[in-house]
């Protein structure tokens, strides 16, 4: 009996193990097979005949556009492994501002190569270690392909950002869009000493109204608001004196949970003198200062001017820009060279900015803007102000500039070149597969599936452009052994 006993409870633990790795495999394919699912869903949207992705989101609201770290965050994912990938996405949005969608379809591959080798045998750590000796080996490949690139030679960065700009949306308009982000990144750095970019020197401003042709850059500020016009303000002031208000020029209020209660006609007039007098009082010291122009931050709680206090200021010959948001004080500040002025007793004539001109001005199809230029203590800072017929084509022209403007970050940063058409993935699986032959053991099949994993670049361009992509995957890899590492894919 107690043999018998033994016997059983042997197969129970025996049955249980089983059990144990059976999920343990169940797991780890379905991450993988998660994260193959979500490479697939952009891949299509990758390289210059790339497909846009129209998107609807819970509210109804229809997005299109192609840009990977756009299509990702709209993504509703449940598995943690797919998160994963669009937190892989979010990094390279941060980091590079570009190449969004490849680095998403490159970790998909190279997550199906690791799949293979796992389901062979290879244990997942000598394939992570594996993968680790062909990343090294990888980037000597590309810093041996790279070429030297100097700030100073436009023609070579205006190619760096037409080529981003090639896939987007507004790649017909890339012959004016790529001199707008050159010319604003160089605005706001000391090209023989910079080794970043601040992006926040950089301020996209969106107007609906005219076409992507319209867009400009404008070294100074952009206000979309208008200027206010109550009782025929000025709309253009030369020699400006800017004053930037964080307070109201209108009557206080009571506190929310307050009222107050009028009861006869007397005290009405009571109440309407007191706001008169309070408002020529405020008038009174913002003439005292000898500004000419106001801009006043946005307020929730109650307007930010009255319809007396512009009337008061028009007769002054005052132009005033209103709802400034609040998270535009800073690049506002930092542009003009002045503070922010928090109260009325702060309104001082040292605390002003100066300007050549302010002055609204009208697109060719309407929408006014206010410009301010000339500014006489100016900070490295430039506005694009960025325009276009629909708010759908808005948005990506918005976001096609900002990953223009990564792009040069990126030259800045690390002052090198490389090849398009997906030459630096063929060299360096090219490369890679006469390293494996090398290599004894579980690395070198792991470094050959490294290599034939990054083919999946070269072989998206050619499907997406419609061509065959066995053929074109077969001849570069023909081409690179013979030796020529620049060999792409032409999709033209």
């Amino acid at each position: 009996k107690m043999a018998v006993k033994s016997a059983k409870a042997a197969s129970k633990g025996n049955g249980e193990t089983y059990s144990k790795d059976s999920r343990k495999e169940d797991v780890r394919t379905g991450n993988f097979l998660a994260a193959k699912a979500v490479s697939e869903a952009v891949r299509t949207s990758l390289g210059p005949r790339g497909m846009d992705k129209m998107i609807q989101s819970e509210d109804g609201e229809v997005l299109i556009t192609n840009d990977g770290a756009t299509i990702m965050k709209q993504m509703k994912l449940e598995h943690p492994a797919a998160r994963m990938m669009v937190e892989l996405s979010k990094s390279q949005d941060i980091e590079a501002g570009d190449g969004t969608t490849s680095v998403v379809v490159v970790a998909g591959a190279l997550l199906n190569a690791a799949r293979i080798m796992v389901e062979k045998g290879i244990h997942p750590t000598s394939v992570s270690e594996a993968f680790q000796v062909a990343h090294d080996e990888a980037i000597k490949v590309l810093e041996g392909m790279a070429v030297e690139l100097k700030l100073s030679d436009r023609d070579s960065m205006l190619k760096a950002v037409t080529t981003s700009l090639s896939s987007k949306m507004v790649a017909q308009n890339s012959a004016l869009l790529s001199p707008v982000a050159v010319d604003a990144v160089m605005n706001v750095i000391d090209p023989a000493t910079a080794t970043n970019v601040d992006l926040r020197d950089i301020r996209v401003v969106k107007k609906l109204g005219g076409t992507v042709d319209d867009t400009e850059l404008v070294e100074g500020l952009v206000f979309t608001q208008g200027a206010l016009k109550g009782s025929n303000g000025p709309t253009r002031v030369e020699n400006a004196k800017i004053a930037l208000i964080q307070f109201c020029l209108s009557p206080p209020k009571t506190d929310m949970e307050s009222s107050l209660f009028i009861s006869d006609h007397s005290a009405m007039d009571r109440n309407l003198k007191e706001e008169k007098r309070y408002i020529i009082d405020l008038i009174q010291k913002v003439k005292k200062t000898g500004a000419n122009v106001l801009l006043i931050q946005k307020s929730i709680l109650k307007d930010a001017v009255s319809d007396l206090a512009l009337h008061y200021l028009s007769k002054l010959k005052v132009m005033v820009v209103k709802d400034v948001e609040r998270n535009d004080i800073s690049f506002i500040a930092k542009t003009l060279g002045c503070r922010p002025i928090a109260s009325p007793e702060g309104l001082t004539p040292s605390k002003l900015a100066e300007a050549s001109l302010v002055e609204e001005v009208s697109g060719s199809t309407g929408g006014r803007v206010v410009k301010v230029t000339g500014i006489k203590n100016k900070h490295n800072t430039v506005t694009v102000l960025c325009r276009a017929s629909n708010q759908l084509m808005l948005d990506e022209a918005e976001r096609s500039i900002h990953d223009a403007l990564c792009v040069i970050r990126s030259l800045v940063k690390k002052k090198y070149f490389l090849p398009g058409g997906a030459a630096p993935e063929m060299e360096i699986a090219t490369t890679l597969a006469k390293k494996a032959k090398t290599i004894e053991g579980h690395t070198g099949y792991c470094v050959r599936a490294f290599a034939e994993a990054l083919e999946v670049v070269p072989a998206t361009l050619a499907e997406n452009a419609g061509l065959n992509a066995i053929k074109i995957v077969t001849e570069l890899r023909r081409r690179h052994n013979e030796g020529e590492s620049y060999a792409g894919v032409n999709v033209k």
